[in-house]
């Protein structure tokens, strides 16, 4: 089976780039496709529902999105059944109380703010994409690319 991709929505271009380090530099050999915001997410989800982009092994989704949210953009998510089961993971630079509710309330599969310090980010990263990428079992995923 090949790597699928991690779908990173992520509006700020400094953490597009460190995320992008801290996978490249862990060893995370799957491909990242990046969406800007939360119009560009949920095209991307329109695509994948329909069979013609990828589906991604993992979401990395963060909340606060110009345009649509990030919130509304996992409820959307959630609603679509083709799209019901991919992981998602909050990762965000809020540590409200209700953003960790809600996301998990429209079924994020886990919520990680983002450490400051690169050193931290890094570890997390990694952690991360251990957990997700090679412990976990993803759903199975029927009759779309993979």
């Amino acid at each position: 089976m090949s790597e699928r991709s991690i779908l990173l929505v992520e509006d700020n271009e400094d953490d597009i780039d460190l995320t992008l380090r801290a996978l490249r530099k862990n060893n995370i050999a799957n491909g990242v496709v990046v969406a800007r915001d939360g119009v560009e997410a949920l095209a991307y989800f329109d695509e994948v529902a329909a069979g013609r982009k990828e589906t991604p092994e993992l979401i990395l989704l963060d909340l606060k999105l110009p345009k649509i949210d990030g919130l509304e953009v996992l409820k959307r998510m959630r609603a679509n059944p083709a799209l019901k089961l991919l992981p998602v993971v909050v990762l965000t630079s809020s540590d409200e109380e209700r953003d960790v509710i809600e996301s998990y309330s429209l079924g994020a599969n886990s919520f990680i703010r983002k450490p400051v310090d690169f050193d931290q980010f890094m570890e997390a990263v990694q952690r991360l994409g251990l957990y997700w990428l090679v412990m976990n079992m993803p759903p199975p995923i029927h009759g779309k690319a993979r």
